[in-house]
């Protein structure tokens, strides 16, 4: 398989929100939480961590948060037209951007290294051998 070359682009849904990613990330979790679960209308979410200096964002997006388990907040940047996530952030650590990545022009970078919140996975998924497994939040 030929090596991902980046930039690689994004776009939400209707095209009004578009990113370029830098670098590749440092790590691809896939979350089952009940949360991700909602958000992604499936079994998890994917999200891709990002060091914010390795994005370029264009187009505007709506804010949205909400308090996650842990007692931080989960904030979230959507597109106000589509309603597209495209990534969230702990606000008390802005350089750490969790990509939500499945709107990358090349998302061969989407296989996850770990699984997390499996105390909350559907009972039907298996998750793949080889990949680090935790029960909540690492």
């Amino acid at each position: 398989m030929e090596a991902i070359q980046y930039p690689i682009f994004g776009a939400c849904q209707c095209g009004k929100v578009t990113y370029e990613l830098l670098a590749p990330p440092t790590m691809v979790v896939a979350c089952h939480c009940k949360e991700c679960q909602k958000l992604s209308t499936s079994a998890f979410s994917i999200t891709a961590m990002v060091e914010a200096s390795n994005l370029v964002f264009k187009g505007e997006m709506r804010f949205w948060s909400r308090p996650a388990d842990s007692g931080n907040r989960s904030d979230a940047m959507f597109c106000p037209g589509c309603g597209n996530r495209i990534y969230h952030v702990n606000p008390e650590e802005p350089d750490k951007i969790k990509l939500k990545p499945s709107n990358l022009s090349d998302t061969r970078l989407i296989q996850p290294t770990a699984h997390v919140w499996l105390s909350e996975k559907q009972a039907w998924f298996q998750v793949p051998d080889g990949v680090m497994q935790f029960d909540k939040q690492p």
